[in-house]
């Protein structure tokens, strides 16, 4: 049995966005059932006042699930991925757009060590600093792809789709 997918949101975002949308509908034609949470609610907390209630929605979709979920996120929806994976058993983490902390939250990004994750970050980032990822994923000896783009990664859709479909390629073939 394939691991359910739970797709998380960035922020002043929603469940529909593009780039959520596109994974999912990936993940969905090569057989993997996807959840995409709506953090909209949360979101009117602010960033930092968002983040127990994101994590709180988190938490009770991956309780759900019947088997350790993949997650995706992108942004404010990449750091409480991450956090979660710190709580609950995941099979994976794909993970767009991270900061490595949010002014006013008490806790920094971070993923439980062990778990297949990838990270993707624009060169030219203007929220989250490159800077901040690229010293989290050499800490970490993870993968980090560095794509031409800003913090939407708007222009690079189709690239991340494609290394979407890698990374469930891979977490399938280790099951």
């Amino acid at each position: 049995m394939r691991s359910p997918i739970i797709l998380s949101h960035g922020s002043d975002s929603g469940p529909d966005a593009t780039k959520v949308s596109a994974l999912a509908a990936l993940a969905e034609s090569l057989g993997w059932t996807t959840l995409r949470p709506d953090y909209r609610e949360d979101d009117a907390l602010g960033y930092a006042g968002s983040v127990p209630a994101r994590l709180a929605r988190l938490r009770a979709a991956i309780e759900a699930q019947p088997a350790p979920p993949v997650l995706v996120g992108s942004s404010m929806g990449a750091f409480v991925s991450g956090l979660a994976s710190l709580e609950h058993p995941v099979a994976g983490l794909f993970l767009l757009a991270t900061p490595e902390s949010i002014p006013g939250c008490e806790v920094d990004f971070d993923v439980t060590p062990d778990v297949p994750t990838v990270l993707i970050h624009g060169w030219r980032d203007e929220l989250c600093p490159l800077d901040d990822m690229y010293t989290f994923a050499a800490r970490r000896q993870l993968p980090l792809l560095i794509l031409d783009d800003d913090h939407r990664l708007s222009a690079s859709v189709d690239a991340i789709v494609g290394q979407f479909r890698l990374f469930l390629d891979q977490l399938a073939a280790r099951a």
